[in-house]
């Protein structure tokens, strides 16, 4: 469904297809089959509150790009010692991700192709906006950020950064991600690899079925 909404970049050889990992990667990997466009991955990491790590008081993503969830962070009155220790944490899985995905893969080539940013859900929205702050810097020619569920009011906020913001549902009372899902189950490294090297392939069409099958079973 995510997929028909996006059919206007479809066949265009200027256009890829994003997954922010891990989650993002399965999705991406069935808009880039329908668009006919390659897929790659974006690594992206939220800073959750201890003890509640579902809920963001920011993010960090590749390029030292960090964005800080200012409400979450007053609220909860968080101490900035607190937010750093953290922050260096996620820092340090970012790095361990961004090697075992890309491996000895070229850099992204984003720049002057429309880039399409794919997660599976968008809730407070700070995950995708350090996403789209490090893409920017890329120099692309314009960002699409699509979802199959975001939040109304961060739907509201998130369309002002980027050329066009895609979704198929977006409720009002957004409580978390999973709620949209039969099935929330976490995926794999090895799915996210898996994925990857699938959309890659010269000839993907059975592969493509493979993969969408693997994932479907594991969940």
């Amino acid at each position: 469904m995510l997929a028909e909404r996006l059919d206007h970049y479809a066949n265009r050889p200027d256009v890829l297809v994003l997954g922010l990992p891990r989650g993002g990667v399965p999705v991406a990997f069935e808009v880039a089959q329908a668009l006919h466009a390659p897929l790659d991955v974006y690594v992206v990491r939220k800073i959750g509150v201890p003890g509640h790590e579902e809920l963001a008081m920011g993010a960090q993503a590749s390029g030292n790009v960090r964005v800080v969830n200012e409400e979450v962070v007053r609220q909860l009155n968080i101490p900035p010692d607190l937010f750093g220790r953290v922050a260096e944490i996620e820092r340090r899985e970012l790095d361990r991700r961004e090697n075992a995905y890309r491996g000895g893969r070229p850099p992204i080539q984003a720049r002057n192709r429309i880039v399409i940013l794919v997660d599976d859900g968008i809730a407070t929205g700070s995950t995708m906006k350090a996403a789209i702050t490090a893409l920017r810097k890329l120099k692309p020619a314009e960002i699409i950020a699509a979802s199959p569920t975001i939040a109304a009011t961060t739907f509201q906020q998130l369309r002002r950064e980027v050329a066009e913001l895609v979704a198929v549902i977006v409720p009002d009372l957004f409580y978390a991600v999973g709620q949209w899902y039969e099935n929330f189950s976490q995926t794999s490294d090895e799915e996210v690899r898996a994925f990857l090297l699938r959309a890659s392939d010269p000839d993907p069409r059975q592969k493509n079925q493979q993969a969408s099958h693997d994932h479907l079973e594991s969940r």
